[in-house]
């Protein structure tokens, strides 16, 4: 973990030291003696350890370092254990002692490199080399160094000699590299698998806003490169801002950083760095006050217990972190047995080790004497039990556990070569190493494929790069109502062939260090909920976006959706804008008020006319029904009723077979009653015509069956109309979604517009037709003129069609068939009302003016008979000899010239059916007969005056 400045140092270091060395042309020598600390047992074959067991050097070239680390000597230990486990397994390398030479890295880089190139050149003895430097080096491989930066610096070096090097503690994913590292392995996963890891715990958690803490080495700035790119191809999240702690306590960077930290919005803080990394951050922390974060640690110091203190809780309580595996190794016993008085026979650097952990240990010095200042002289006879230490804290083996299984590694492979058989060897002509002259490269090809199981159950071995099987227990700081912490297993992170990462919680069993006690939200931006789409802001991580709400017609069912889907057709969004839902259908529907009260209407008015019609049935020998062309009435009423039963079809969802009717029932039903009206009026004027001298010939071209004929043809050229225009360009329905986005508007399309056009024309020229007529008529002598009610009638049809049509174009949906429907019901009701109104008052109200001579009225004192009294008795006889229910010939008129041109002193039989009211004293001559004519003369002749 050393700085650049000290990793050049090293670089320049070696160089000088291969300068020296190459000048000797067969001998390869250390420079110089370095006095490093060490442990050493004899053995057939021995294996090498680096450990930091003391740091804080006072110069970086030497040695000599102020500072004992205890859980650095338990390291050292630990390997020692495992040797001596390894040496009382008879099954394990059987008839071959491993031995071990263990340094101290000091924590200093330039100090770790010289102890493995000691290591690797057997210290300061000579030894014969050949061309390239090469021979049986004194250890066949090396456990260590715990610092990526320390493991880089040696395995560049040494693994140009094939050296195996097993490392507990590097994690760098750079040492994966197999073109640089040929000879390097690890029983800790890589950094590449730690980042996958911490991933999964923001994934799970749903934390995309987070900060990144690196250390200043190998280990932090390539865990940097690394986060960021896996960060950035998982779609995890984004980083807040990237940092790199200084390597010594600079206040000023640091309080910079810990500011930037309390500014910031993010409330997860991950840190890859080491244990004193964190204690100078944490001082910083503590300094200013900052609270309300969730501190996620990396393995290199999720378990350091010297941040897990009462002052550091309060704001590292409920800290996650990652962790390797830990194992229950019987390490406690053999801890116990570190004496001074017992590892004196092995070397003297044992015994200088074990009397400095001594000293550490009980606070006390070994001779030379105590000076003047005092103390407590050791005895070597103090009792390790009763002190309390984290030395003999067995709780939570986890370095320990990887150095244990390095070793065990290394053991096997040297085994597994061992046990090669001659012939059958996997090197050039099936030959096997030998263990006099073993080639470092041949154990590098059985550490490669070297696979056991622990006596815990855990299985080693490694892949192509090196590198161990990926798991990670999860870890997260407890703080416990007494004051007391505890580091709890709340999961773990195991890599699956299958399904990559694969993470495991326990979420109850989390402790959080907040109020709440809940997770935390750690986000640049909260989710887009569905009905929303994602809006990146320019120029900030792909994490801070604004939500914005789907446009009407589309939709997002999904959080954090990048595009809003436009929905079907028939479909519109919800007003959530969370799902496409059927749209709404509009119609002119029986259900809604508009709709009830012209089906109302429509059979009020059906009603009506039947009732009027019942009446006339009921009051046909009357003189006001019979003075009325009572057959053309009766047809009238027919088509009055048909045309309040049309505008029933459009009312209702539109159908191909309603589309078709509608239209064709209302110009049929409609030409059927104009055409009534037009033949009433036609005759009207043709017997007052017929009154005049000379006119008696136009009588016989509207006789009752003249009238049927023209109603009926009439109506066929309308009914050919529909006919052509049903089979050319036939009304269909169609839904409309022009009116309204959310609607769907169902409504007939006319299909051809010149038809329809043709349709309302042909009864427009109809009614037009019948109002003019009428208006010709108005003036007519008559009590009770009919042509003044046809032409009121008709202004109104005509003024409703006319106001109908600008209406009907601008009216959208289905309020274009509500106008076209009241169109037909005010000009039905205006017909109904104008024509049979006054005619029901007097027939039902005013029964004593039903009479002929009602209908009659006065008439002139005098005027001439003759031409006059012969028409009326013929159109009389003709019309009498009909005894049928309807009359087909309108009286009145003819009661109009009797009023005109008789006296009141005059009287004359017509007809049996057919009496004069009121007696007239009038000079005549009678004889009876079968058949009786009548006659009017001259016989007398008299003046006005």
């Amino acid at each position: 973990m050393g700085t650049s400045a000290e990793r050049k140092w090293v670089f320049v270091f070696f160089f000088l030291l291969c300068s020296v060395s190459s000048s000797l042309p067969s001998f390869c020598k250390l420079r110089r003696q370095f006095h490093l600390n060490s442990m050493h047992k004899a053995g057939d074959v021995i294996l090498g350890g680096l450990f930091e067991v003391h740091y804080t050097a006072i110069f970086p070239e030497w040695t000599f370092t102020t500072d004992f680390d205890t859980l650095g000597f338990r390291h050292a230990m630990t390997m020692a254990f495992t040797i001596e486990e390894i040496n009382r397994n008879v099954h394990l390398l059987p008839n071959v002692t491993l031995g071990y030479s263990l340094y101290d890295n000091c924590g200093a880089l330039v100090i770790g490199f010289s102890s493995a190139l000691s290591l690797a050149s057997g210290r300061e003895e000579q030894f014969l080399l050949q061309e390239n430097c090469t021979g049986t080096p004194p250890v066949l491989g090396i456990v260590g160094d715990s610092y990526s930066t320390f493991s880089i610096a040696t395995s560049n070096v040494l693994g140009l000699y094939k050296m195996p090097i097993v490392s507990y503690f590097a994690t760098c994913s750079c040492l994966s590299d197999r073109h640089r590292f040929p000879s390097f392995f690890r029983t800790i996963p890589s950094d590449t698998f730690q980042v996958r890891a911490m991933i999964q715990i923001l994934k799970h958690f749903g934390w995309t806003w987070v900060g990144l803490l690196v250390s200043d080495d190998d280990y932090g700035l390539h865990v940097a490169q690394s986060f960021q790119s896996d960060l950035a191809q998982s779609g995890a999240g984004c980083l807040a801002y990237l940092e790199v702690l200084p390597w010594d306590s600079d206040s000023s960077e640091l309080r910079r950083i810990v500011h930037l930290i309390k500014t910031s919005t993010a409330r997860v803080v991950m840190v890859f760095a080491h244990e004193f990394h964190m204690i100078h951050l944490m001082e910083e922390v503590v300094k200013q006050n900052v609270t309300g974060l969730q501190w996620m640690a990396s393995e290199a110091w999720t378990a350091a217990a010297v941040l897990q203190t009462p002052r550091l809780m309060p704001y590292l309580g409920g800290t996650l972190g990652i962790a390797i595996r830990r194992g229950e190794l019987g390490l406690k016993e053999f801890l116990l047995q570190v004496r001074p008085g017992l590892h004196n026979s092995d070397d003297g650097n044992n015994m200088v080790r074990v009397h400095q952990f001594w000293e550490h240990i009980f606070q006390c010095k070994f001779r030379p004497p105590l000076d003047d200042s005092g103390g407590t002289l050791c005895t070597g006879q103090e009792d390790l039990e009763k002190v309390e230490t984290e030395f003999l804290d067995v709780s939570n083996l986890r370095p320990e556990y990887n150095i244990y299984k390095a070793v065990y590694a290394l053991a096997y492979a040297l085994d597994d070569m061992l046990r090669c058989e001659p012939g059958r060897g996997p090197f050039r002509g099936n030959s096997c190493a030998n263990l006099q002259r073993t080639e470092l490269w041949q154990l590098v090809y059985y550490l490669q494929n070297v696979n056991f199981t622990t006596s815990l159950g855990d299985r080693v071995s490694f892949d192509e790069n090196g590198d161990a099987l990926p798991i990670y227990d999860v870890m997260n700081w407890l703080w416990l109502p007494n004051g007391r912490t505890k580091v709890q297993n709340v999961g773990e992170v195991k890599k699956s062939s299958v399904k990559g990462e694969e993470l495991t919680l326990d979420e109850n069993k989390i402790f959080w260090n907040f109020e709440s006690k809940k997770v935390p939200r750690s986000v640049c931006s909260e989710s887009c909920p569905p009905g929303t789409r994602l809006a990146r802001r320019k120029g900030q991580p792909v994490c801070c976006f604004d939500c914005i709400p789907c446009s009407e017609g589309k939709m997002s069912n999904e959080t954090d959706s990048m595009e809003c889907t436009s929905c079907p057709e028939d479909f519109w969004s919800s007003p959530q804008r969370d799902l496409c839902v059927p749209k709404k259908t509009e119609f002119l529907s029986y259900h809604e008020p508009l709709g009830i009260c012209l089906t109302t209407a429509s059979l009020l008015g059906t009603f009506v006319s039947a009732v009027v019609f019942g009446i006339f049935i009921h009051h046909r020998k009357t003189p006001i029904v019979r003075a009325n062309n009572s057959e053309l009435s009766f047809h009238l009423l027919v088509s009055l009723k048909l045309c309040f039963l049309c505008s029933l079809l459009f009312i209702g969802r539109p159908r191909l077979w309603t589309c078709q009717l509608r239209h064709a029932a209302f110009g049929i039903s409609f030409v059927l009653c104009v055409s009534c009206i037009l033949v009433k009026t036609v005759v009207v004027l043709a017997v007052f015509k017929a009154s005049k001298p000379g006119g008696g010939a136009s009588l016989k071209w509207f006789g009752p069956l003249q009238q049927r004929g023209t109603v009926l043809a009439l109506t066929s050229v309308q009914a050919a109309i529909c006919t052509a225009w049903l089979v050319s360009a036939s009304p269909a329905p169609h839904k409309n979604t022009e009116y309204h986005n959310d609607k769907i508007v169902y409504e007939c399309v006319v299909g051809s517009t010149v038809g329809f056009a043709v349709l309302l024309g042909y009864i427009g020229f109809l009614a037009i037709l019948s109002f003019l007529l009428a208006f010709m008529a108005r003036n007519l002598p008559d009590n009770f003129n009919e042509a003044k009610l046809i032409t009121f009638s008709m202004l109104i049809f005509c003024a409703v069609w006319v106001a109908f049509v600008p209406a009907y174009i601008n009216s959208p949906g289905k309020y274009a068939d509500a106008v076209e429907v009241f169109a037909i019901l005010a000009s039905s009701f205006g017909l109904l009302v104008a024509l049979f109104g006054p005619k029901c008052y007097i027939i039902l109200l005013k029964p004593e003016r039903n009479t002929k001579k009602a209908i009659m009225g006065p008439a002139p004192a005098s005027a001439p008979l003759n031409r006059h009294s012969n028409l009326l008795n013929a159109w009389v006889k003709s019309m009498t000899r009909r005894r049928v229910m309807w009359d087909f010939v309108n009286i009145n008129f003819m009661f109009l010239l009797l009023s005109s041109y008789f006296s009141p002193s005059m009287v004359s039989t017509v007809s049996s059916s057919c009496h004069l009211q009121g007696q007239f004293h009038l000079n005549g001559m009678h004889k009876t007969g079968d058949v009786i004519l009548g006659g009017l003369f001259g016989v007398h002749f008299f003046s006005v005056s």
